[in-house]
């Protein structure tokens, strides 16, 4: 794997919102009050969702009044594993969707929602049923949002290409069961296709990742769909590994396989999440631009 550099541009953690970001990932910090904070400073409108425990940000535009149909929902997860800064999982996430919310809502665009959810990382022991996405994605049957296409954001902090994770559908194809989701999966799917290729984004990949807050929607009943990034050159060998063995993928889907696995073939980047080595050095700011721009095309397909 080539060497990722070893420290992000200082100067680019002066900028707005990501000034903040450094006080986001302190092992102390109150994640829910600065990240209220911060949608104030970006005179983003919100509301607190507070479901079955956990606490969900859900921004819309400022001039929407009337139920969102079918609306591009971008979702991020602002919770972290214990014991990590959690900077590339999820805070970059969270921090890049808030860039997405600000443009968006400057451009008048309409029919989006970007959602901030609690509790993504469960405890050992837990079920997906646990999760906040899963209690969320129930709600979302009373709500004023119809259908939503859900985005998921996570990891996106560190690497040059966009993967578009094909877990869901890997899943629901190998179980044989959820006709109507696959459909559903498989549109998403295609909808980050699209807008990748009107981008004219070159580094785009199709392929398996851990799970994210798509695990609890799915579970629900709902589709979703996980965007990441890596360095192409784990790219390249995380390929080479699954032509060789097709199997290879529930290596790293689950957490705790990955978390066991000894296979060197595993992307570093996956390897380093929830813990302690997921800070600020490891992040790729100069790729950062780009995933804004993707998210902000996702609400216009």
């Amino acid at each position: 794997m080539s060497r990722l550099r070893n420290s992000a541009d200082e100067s680019f953690f002066k900028e707005i919102p990501w000034r903040r970001f450094k006080e986001f990932i302190s092992p102390q910090a109150d994640r829910f009050a600065i990240l209220k904070e911060i949608l104030k400073e970006a005179a983003l409108g919100y509301r607190v969702l507070e479901i079955a425990g956990s606490r969900h940000f859900v921004v819309a535009p400022p001039q929407s009044k009337a139920p969102l149909r079918r609306p591009s929902m971008l979702v991020a997860h602002y919770d972290r594993a214990p014991g990590s800064p959690g900077a590339n999982d999820n805070s970059a996430g969270v921090f890049l969707l808030i860039e997405a919310a600000v443009k968006l809502a400057k451009s008048g665009a309409e029919n989006w929602v970007v959602v901030f959810t609690d509790k993504e990382e469960l405890l050992p022991g837990e079920s997906i049923q646990a999760q906040g996405a899963y209690a969320l994605a129930l709600g979302l049957k009373d709500s004023r949002m119809e259908n939503p296409k859900v985005f998921c954001f996570d990891a996106c902090g560190t690497g040059d290409t966009l993967v578009i994770s094909t877990t869901a559908g890997y899943l629901l194809k190998k179980d044989g069961s959820g006709e109507k989701l696959q459909k559903a999966v498989m549109e998403l799917q295609k909808l980050a296709l699209s807008a990748a290729r009107n981008l004219g984004m070159i580094k785009v990949l199709l392929a398996p990742t851990p799970f994210s807050d798509d695990a609890g929607f799915l579970r629900a009943g709902l589709a979703a769909q996980t965007i990441t990034m890596l360095p192409s050159a784990e790219c390249a060998g995380l390929m080479s590994a699954l032509r060789k063995n097709p199997g290879f993928a529930d290596a790293f889907i689950n957490a705790e396989t990955r978390k066991n696995s000894r296979d060197s073939l595993i992307p570093e980047t996956w390897l380093r999440l929830n813990g302690p080595s997921d800070s600020h050095l490891r992040l790729t700011p100069e790729h950062y631009r780009a995933v804004v721009r993707f998210a902000q095309a996702l609400c216009r397909a």
